[in-house]
């Protein structure tokens, strides 16, 4: 599975560092990250390291690889 994840503002490099699995680019006034999620866990992961980082998830959604 692959996943696009849309995160409120831009993103420093230290930040986009704690998902070393996710590929950034920053858009307009947000940052996009994608990449493979491996499963169910992986991606619950994901949205609590987002959570305990302080940033808002625009949207997420799952993308053809």
């Amino acid at each position: 599975m692959h996943y696009e994840i849309r995160v409120e503002g831009q993103m420093s490099r230290t930040l986009t560092a704690a998902f070393p699995e996710l590929k950034s680019c920053i858009v307009a006034e947000q940052t996009w990250m994608f990449g493979p999620v491996t499963d169910e866990g992986h991606l619950y992961g994901l949205l609590a390291r987002f959570q305990s980082l302080g940033l808002h998830v625009v949207e997420m959604r799952q993308t053809a690889s």
